[in-house]
């Protein structure tokens, strides 16, 4: 009952995020179901007072999707990956942008400064490293890192 309810409310957005991180449907699809299992089976260690359960969840779900990118087996298949299979991939992404900001989380990220979205997008929605925006953005790692944590700061402030 308890795990049926879990799913039901937050696979949608959950699945978002992990399809906006790994490419392909099959593989985004068993990361939701591990994210699952781990979610019910560390359910124990979820702490309340460190913030909320959806951000909890996400957090594993973002980490498995990521730990995925950078399997070797994932990599391998981004080496051969056709043209056709790229064009999947947006259309797929922009028809899951819907249950993320049913949750309301694209109006809070919107009203951060342009400089912390850019960060929230490329580490929480696009599984970058911080290292890897760096390089992306042509900034100093210490920049990313205090403007992730500024972003990370206003969002906290935003959802209270």
């Amino acid at each position: 009952m308890a795990f049926s309810y879990l799913y039901d409310h937050y696979s949608a957005a959950l699945f978002g995020i992990v399809s906006r991180i790994v490419p392909e449907e099959e593989a985004a699809q068993d990361i939701l179901q591990e994210s699952f299992l781990k979610i019910w089976n560390h359910f124990g260690s979820y702490d309340p007072a460190k913030g909320r359960l959806f951000t909890w969840m996400v957090n594993i779900a973002r980490n498995m999707s990521i730990d995925h990118t950078r399997s070797k087996a994932f990599k391998s298949t981004r080496k051969n990956q056709s043209l056709s299979d790229s064009v999947n991939k947006i259309n797929r992404q922009r028809s899951f942008t819907q249950p993320t900001d049913q949750i309301g989380l694209k109006t809070f990220v919107q009203k951060l400064k342009p400089e912390y979205r850019e960060m929230i997008d490329l580490l929480y929605f696009g599984g970058y490293t911080q290292e890897e925006v760096s390089k992306e953005l042509n900034l100093p790692l210490g920049t990313v890192k205090t403007r992730t944590r500024a972003a990370l700061q206003q969002l906290r402030e935003l959802l209270k």
